[in-house]
Order: structure tokens, then sequence, then C-alpha cells
């Protein structure tokens, strides 16, 4: 995903109208917490490893799989026998946490909940979003470890292994449903959680996305991989109804049009179903957004559709395009949180993940250069 063209023609869909309106063009200060997130929390731990270390569990230099047994010792090892640099990950916090860097000031403009173990890797964890400028505020038990994610980096490949592990374990009574926790809830005025968390809490989500619905606030969903969309059908579509954003990639987005029987391929149309499907809250119409990698960015409201080009990137520029669609999201809820039109949300996602793929990791420079 690549920055939008700076000459691109302004979107026909910014919130001009009051029908349609997300948004304000005036400024808006912020608030800390006024942007919340939950979901998947995990320590990334990457390092440069050898072939050795790849053969040894079995690994290839260039993919994407769950943890089994016989990876359990690996994490440990990395940390051990190699140079590892720790980043605060998992989908919903790399967004959280991207979206803080574009907003800068002021701090803790992101919370975050989620469930960690009590561990090293926890607190490293902790650390990592207090340096990141997020509050998180996670559900600490001790039955499994905090979740990970191995990096496994030879050359320009990254091996990426993931350990749930205390992710799954996330309890909406023992942590969400708490007084201090909800009135951390209730301060927000947008809402995201990845569709990986639907395999986890759904009545934490559905509990966050109708109180969204009842005082008219934001609450935005990923489809998140097309597993979600075909496993975990039932649980997406009991929340779907409070959604005001959806997003997606075209993968997602063909997983998802099949499921629903959209009969059809076509992502425009795809977003313009999606955006007509049953929604709780008609003070406001769903907005659907849809990345396809370097293609245009496709987005629906109100039965209209719109582009967004992106621009070119030379190949060799690209270093992981790993969290581009965390980057995507992070940087469209920076300018959604403040109430900007959505051409500029989307010029700002398409920047973020612009930044984001010329780096190993979902990491950023000290400070962003958009305007």
């Amino acid at each position: 995903m690549a920055s939008e063209e700076p000459k691109a023609k302004k979107a026909k869909l910014s919130q001009g109208e009051k029908t349609d309106s997300l948004a304000k063009s005036s400024p808006v200060k912020l608030s800390p917490n006024s942007l919340f997130g939950m979901g998947n929390p995990l320590l990334d731990i990457c390092a440069v490893v050898d072939k050795d270390f790849l053969d040894k569990y079995t690994l290839k230099p260039n993919d994407q799989i769950l943890a089994e047994d016989k990876h359990k010792a690996m994490f440990e090892e990395l940390v051990d026998k190699f140079k590892a640099e720790y980043h605060a990950g998992g989908a919903t916090q790399n967004s959280i946490k991207v979206a803080q860097w574009m907003i800068q000031e002021p701090h803790n403009v992101g919370t975050f909940f989620g469930c960690i173990g009590k561990d090293k890797f926890g607190d490293i964890l902790k650390k990592k979003a207090e340096e990141a400028h997020v509050d998180a505020h996670y559900y600490v038990q001790d039955v499994e470890p905090t979740g990970t994610c191995a990096a496994c980096i030879t050359g320009a490949n990254r091996s990426l292994v993931a350990n749930l592990a205390a992710a799954n374990c996330y309890k909406k009574e023992k942590h969400l449903d708490l007084e201090e926790n909800w009135k951390l809830v209730e301060s927000a005025k947008v809402y995201y959680i990845a569709g990986f968390f639907l395999t986890v809490s759904l009545e934490s989500m559905l509990k966050v996305a109708k109180h969204a619905s009842e005082k008219n606030k934001l609450f935005c969903l990923n489809l998140s991989a097309p597993f979600i969309c075909q496993f975990f059908k039932d649980h997406l579509m009991q929340l779907l109804p409070y959604v005001d954003v959806l997003f997606g990639n075209e993968t997602e987005a063909t997983a998802f049009a099949k499921e629903q029987d959209f009969e059809t391929k076509d992502i425009k149309e795809i977003a313009k179903k999606a955006q007509a499907l049953p929604k709780v809250n008609t003070k406001r119409q769903r907005i659907v957004v849809l990345t396809q990698g370097k293609e245009e960015t496709v987005m629906a409201l109100g039965g209209k559709i719109e582009t967004f080009p992106v621009l070119a990137i030379d190949p060799k520029d690209i270093v992981d395009t790993n969290g581009a669609g965390d980057a995507f999201v992070g940087g469209f809820l920076s300018e959604l949180v403040r109430d900007k039109p959505l051409d500029r949300c989307v010029r700002a996602a398409h920047y973020a993940a612009n930044v984001i793929i010329r780096r190993s990791g979902c990491t950023f420079p000290e400070k962003p250069d958009f305007v």
C-alpha cells in the first residue's frame, strides 16, 4: 500500500452533507482516550537469524504461521542467541500505535485493551506500549504466557510465527466490565477492533459496539482475514449491524462476498453491497473501505463509490508489507478521530502505509511528515 498521488482528485464523498456526515472540517482539540481499541496484544520479537535456525524449527524463509508445540522453545532461543528487538504488536494494537504516532500530541489519545501473561514478555510489552504513548490497560493472568510473534529475518525475507497464548484469554467480566475500565470506554468517541478478536471475545466486542451505537459514536471493524469471514461468519454478522466503518483488503472482501452470496468478485460491487447491509444506527450510513495493495483504494458510502489512487513505489524500496494494512487503518483513524473529511482520512492512511512498508515490522520514524 503506497502513498496517495498528491494531485489525486478530491473525494466526492468528503463529509460536507449533513445526511452522510461523519466529520466536520473545523479543527478539533483531542483529549486522551478519545480512540479506543481492543484486541490481541502480541510482543513482536524481531531478529536476523541463520538458515540453521529456520531449519531447526522447519520454517520457510517468507511465511506466516501459528506456533505449534515444536515452536514453543524458539521464542526464548531467538532472544538468547540473536540480537532481538521488541515492539508492541498485534493487529489492533499496531493500528492504535500508528494512529497515536500520526497524532503525536497529546499522548495517550489511543487506549488499548487486551490480555497478557504475568511474565517477562508481558513487562516488556507494557513498556513498549508506554514508549509508543498508547494508554494500554492489559488484563493480566497467569495461566498462559504473553502472546508473541517471532519475526525471523533472513536477507529480505521474514518468517513470522505467532503464539497467541494469553491473547486468547481475555475475559469481559474480569476486565471490560470493571468500572474503571468501562469509564475509559465511555470516554472514547471512535472505536476500532480487528476481526481477529471475534475468535476471542464476541461478547466484549458486542458490548462496545452497542455502546457506540446507542451514543451515536463511531464503531470501526476490520475483516482481518478470509478465515474470519468463513469460519466466524455468525460472529461477524452479529456484530456487523453496529459497524459504521468497515475495513478490508481485496482477499478478505472476496471471501466475505462469497459467504454473503453477493455473487460478484468485483471489489466496487462488494463494497456497495456490504455498505447496504442492515445497520442499527440509522443516523449515519455505513462506510466501507477496501484496499487492493498497489491498486486503487475503494470507498463506498450512500450507494456511491469513490476511488483513491496510490502512488507507485519502487519495489526495491519495499522492505516489509506485513504491517501495511494495520498502518493504513491507523492513518485513517488518526484523522477520523479528529473529525477530518474522509478524503483526508484515506490520504493519511496511504501515507502511513507507505512509511511502514519501507521499514522492517510495524515501525516508524520519530515524527510523521504528513500535511
